[in-house]
């Protein structure tokens, strides 16, 4: 696995008390990064994570709370980090709700929801992130998309979700042409299922789910620091998955 040294920097994980965000948290943190876990509501899974990264050799940890729809705990979310750990060099986008049911089953706060925990939460932390990122001259980010979201994909299953991963990965384009002089990159890593979904279907690309060491070495390969010249890029972890249109 690409192991970049991370040391010295300092990762912001959203959505990293439990799943997919814990992993890539700690994996981070097994690469010498300070590291600060990010809950709304699973406050006492964020400490067990946050003595974790401190067993996998994260120099400093910190735990916020914020609910990352809203922009002013957003902005607090990000003074609180750089009270602690002085900046924020790394962001994971990971948070994203999703509703997989027919687009007529699903209720208007639902498709609300979908969009404000995908699209505005990663406009409202990128907003905030990169002022201090392109000062110091430095930065990664990486948003959570979903695997076929900007392929055309039609179907009428979990709509909001499809349309909203798109929105995703839209704006990590624009963000990285937007940034391609300050010394950021922003990228994208995308999964089809991963291990840790409550339901997976019939046939799964290889025989199996996205592991969180496949997602974890999509988003390492961002991190490291050879990879300076990639932005704008969307990796799909999905074991070669196609849907087909209907």
């Amino acid at each position: 696995m690409i192991r970049p040294d991370l040391t010295g920097q300092v990762a912001l994980v959203t959505g990293s008390a439990k799943g997919l965000g814990r992993e890539l948290l700690l994996t981070i943190a097994g690469c010498g990064a300070s590291v600060a876990v990010h809950y709304r509501t699973s406050g006492d899974e964020a400490e067990t994570v946050a003595d974790l990264a401190r067993e996998r050799g994260a120099p400093a940890v910190t735990t916020v709370q914020a609910d990352v729809t809203d922009p002013d705990e957003v902005t607090a979310m990000f003074d609180a980090v750089e009270a602690d750990l002085d900046t924020v060099d790394v962001l994971v986008n990971n948070v994203g709700a999703f509703a997989p049911r027919h687009w007529t089953d699903i209720d208007y706060d639902t498709w609300q929801t979908v969009f404000q925990t995908n699209v505005d939460a990663t406009f409202l932390t990128c907003r905030r992130a990169l002022p201090t990122m392109r000062e110091q001259g430095y930065g990664r980010i990486v948003n959570v998309g979903y695997a076929s979201s900007e392929k055309g994909m039609v179907n009428p299953k979990n709509a909001p979700y499809f349309m909203a991963k798109a929105s995703v990965l839209m704006f990590t384009r624009m963000l990285a042409a937007d940034t391609q002089d300050d010394g950021i990159t922003v990228n994208a890593i995308s999964p089809y299922v991963v291990e840790n979904s409550d339901e997976f279907p019939e046939e799964l690309p290889r025989g199996r789910p996205a592991s969180y060491a496949d997602m974890e070495q999509a988003m390492l390969f961002f991190l490291d620091e050879e990879s300076d010249y990639i932005s704008g890029e969307n990796v799909e972890v999905d074991g070669g998955w196609l849907p087909e249109k209907v």
